[in-house]
């Protein structure tokens, strides 16, 4: 008999257009003793394939292979998907977590005695399961008690099983909708997508197809037109589209193509049951529109309230001033002191301006004038940033204690919803946020929707900078507004006016370049030289600081693929940072090789561990058996991470422009050359090169350079939060 083993495609490494394709498959069984060990595992897979999903159960023919670089993989001969059987619906559901001490050897024994009637037979005889090897009377009270339980449920939950939703999925759908859950299904099966956040349209949309949906149906041209309006604000960030724009890129979406008189039935519907709004011939999905109402009604409300302040607030700022050390200068005293008069304040300037020296005065005259406590400021007081790095920053510049906004609003990872919110608010009088640059429409209205209607604002950022990765350019759509207080620091400190690597921000920033400022002062270099020879100049660079503390020197450029992009800048410059050694635990992840000491980034929020998407950590230990585990040391925060999440993290020697946003280091190397095509713009480049505070080396083409500078035409976004402030919301 053919080798096979059975389970579920999880993710491709690579495929190409002939359909050869690598990837990771979650083995559930196999006919073969020595693949065994990768029950409940993944297992590395290779071969041609016409198309995999993530729902279906499949069975892969072929063999075991060892490739001398990446180790065992599954070579597929032949495949075959599964037509799920009502006793592997049974056995998911009785290791669904439900059932304590009930494992998948147990639950298939269980059911390959009792057959499909096992559920049935549980609650009505339970002393069947007495003569079943291995079955405890602890097994029996748990699986009779829990089955009476969910007595009502469980024919349901088999239902939404065998439709191809996994017993996690189950159990939120039915959760949900209780007794309506197969009405609504049969109804409607895309409205999960609307009221349980983690189902995705493409989940359920291959699920509908499977059902028997016709693509053309109303309720899926509905639904696809809500997913198309929102995959393109999450790719180009816009917040509202036009007609045609919806009208041209649906057909490639549902795969058929559909009459107008289709299009516009399914839109009006849409406007009638407050799916979408339109305004001005734009269409906006209701939780972008009424996400940025929300922004300009509340900020318009702060903006109006304002305090008069007598002498001593000036007294006071001279108090600071001395305790301090420090002598602001006439734009930053302006800004301390309406951070303290008004209830709503943007404070914008480029690097060198001193916004982070300003936060420390404007937490010591807040606390002064209030007569707070260190202790009470904290509990008045809140100080967040959209990343971890940035939320340190604030805490090293202030002295008080900072968060990610996520952590205040105690976002939850498995319903992807806040739990500070408009039902529980936060009781903070005052908030500061750092790289406000980087807050997307969403993220700022959860915020607003979580704090007091009277809560202090204080918006700091420099709008020249990357806008979020989310929709939204909000910072900037404030202040072009001219309708908000907005206090501009254009002065630089006296080490700002001796940095060249800040003279060449401020170049890029308006949009020129003076290339006599290369090579003249020992903290800016540019490296002259062709594609071909951006990673061997790199990694001859990095050599020299090798033992500098992984904090303090970072490699960033704009793309992860090329030949000279993140992934293989990554593979050569591990060698030189962290070369293999035979003390050394190593594992190989995919097609990445991960050693002990290596400096890596976090790709995702993981909040119950505190860390978070763009933190930057180091490897301290790898183990391989009895289980694959590796431990990540986050400044003193100890994160364990099992298979399943190996792909929350990657090698971090160099590491994109996005995702260095909102951190400094006292050496960067950027490479810059014309094959980065679209990446080459002035945000990106002006964004990389103020991360670096002491050194700075440019690697590659100065052609490459001015095209990026002269490029500001990249990343342009229709919003409306300015229209709405200057013209008001009709």
């Amino acid at each position: 008999m053919a080798t096979y083993i059975k389970g579920n495609y999880r993710k491709s490494i690579y495929q190409n257009a002939q359909g050869y394709n690598i990837g990771l498959f979650k083995v559930v069984d196999t006919n073969d003793e020595k693949l065994a060990d990768y029950i409940g595992r993944t297992i590395t897979f290779t071969g041609y394939f016409h198309e995999l999903n993530d729902i279906d159960t499949y069975l892969f023919y072929g063999k075991i292979v060892e490739h001398q670089k990446y180790g065992e993989q599954f070579q597929v001969e032949n495949y075959e998907r599964t037509i799920p059987e009502e006793k592997d619906a049974i056995v998911e559901f009785l290791t669904s977590g439900l059932f304590k001490g009930i494992g998948e050897k147990k639950a298939k024994t269980i059911v390959n005695v009792l057959g499909n009637d096992t559920l049935k037979i549980i609650l009505e005889n339970p002393d069947n399961l007495i003569l079943i090897p291995g079955i405890t009377k602890a097994n029996i009270r748990v699986l009779h008690d829990k089955l009476k339980e969910y007595e009502a449920s469980y024919e349901t939950i088999l239902y939404l099983g065998e439709l191809g939703f996994s017993t996690k999925d189950c159990m939120l759908i039915y959760k949900f909708y209780k007794e309506k859950t197969k009405d609504i299904i049969e109804e409607n099966i895309y409205r999960l997508i609307k009221d349980i956040n983690t189902l995705t349209f493409k989940k359920i949309d291959l699920i509908a197809l499977k059902k028997g949906i016709l693509k053309n149906d109303p309720i899926r041209i509905e639904a696809t037109i809500l997913y198309v309006m929102s995959e393109l604000s999450n790719i180009y960030g816009h917040s509202y589209y036009l007609y045609d724009e919806i009208k041209n890129l649906l057909p490639r979406a549902l795969q058929v193509q559909i009459g107008e008189e289709e299009l516009i039935e399914a839109l009006n519907k849409l406007e009638k049951n407050l799916d979408i709004i339109v305004k001005d011939e734009k269409y906006y999905l209701k939780e972008m529109y009424d996400a940025e109402v929300l922004i300009v009604k509340r900020f318009r409300l702060l903006e109006r309230n304002s305090i008069t302040t007598s002498n001593s607030l000036e007294d006071k700022i001279s108090d600071i001033e001395s305790f301090y050390n420090i002598k602001f200068n006439e734009q930053q005293h302006l800004a301390i002191k309406e951070s303290y008069e008004k209830d709503f304040l943007i404070i914008t300037g480029g690097p060198g301006t001193g916004k982070t020296t300003i936060m420390k005065g404007i937490t010591e005259l807040y606390r002064q004038m209030n007569k707070l406590s260190y202790e009470r400021l904290q509990e008045n007081i809140a100080l967040l940033a959209p990343t971890g790095r940035a939320a340190k920053r604030m805490t090293e510049a202030t002295g008080l204690r900072a968060s990610t906004i996520h952590r205040f609003l105690k976002w939850q990872k498995e319903t992807n919803k806040f739990q500070v919110n408009e039902y529980n608010k936060s009781k903070v009088e005052f908030i500061i946020i750092d790289e406000a640059s980087m807050i997307d429409t969403y993220l700022m209205a959860s915020l607003l929707k979580g704090i007091s209607v009277n809560c202090k604002i204080i918006l700091v950022g420099d709008d020249h900078q990357l806008p979020s990765v989310g929709p939204g350019q909000i910072i900037h759509d404030l202040i072009s507004s001219e309708k908000l207080s907005v206090v501009k620091l254009t002065e630089l400190y006296r080490q700002g006016k001796d940095s060249h690597i800040i003279s060449l921000a401020y170049d890029i920033r308006n949009g020129k370049i003076n290339e006599d400022i290369f090579n003249i002062a020992p903290d800016l270099t540019f490296i002259n030289c062709n594609f071909q020879q951006v990673i061997p100049n790199i990694s001859e660079i990095a050599t020299t600081y090798k033992d500098l503390s992984y904090k303090d020197f970072q490699i960033l450029a704009p793309m992860y693929k090329t030949l000279a992009g993140i992934d293989e800048i990554n593979k050569d410059v591990q060698a030189i940072f962290n070369p293999k050694t035979k003390v050394k635990q190593e594992l190989l992840v995919g097609e990445v090789i991960f050693r002990e000491g290596d400096k890596v980034i976090q790709l995702t929020n993981m909040p119950d561990e505190n860390v978070y998407n763009g933190d930057i950590g180091i490897i301290d230990r790898i183990t391989t058996s009895p289980k694959k585990e590796i431990t990540i040391n986050y400044d003193g925060n100890i994160v364990k991470y099992a298979p399943s999440t190996f792909n929350n993290f990657r090698l971090a020697y160099a590491i994109s422009i996005h995702k260095a946003q909102g951190s400094e280091f006292d050496v960067v190397i950027i490479p810059i050359v014309k094959n980065y095509n679209k990446m080459l713009y002035r945000k990106l480049i002006y964004t990389a090169v103020t991360r670096s505070k002491k050194k700075l080396y440019l690697i590659g083409e100065l052609e490459a350079l001015r095209v990026a500078t002269l490029n500001d035409l990249a990343d342009v976004r229709r919003t409306t939060i300015k229209d709405f402030l200057v013209n008001g919301i009709k």
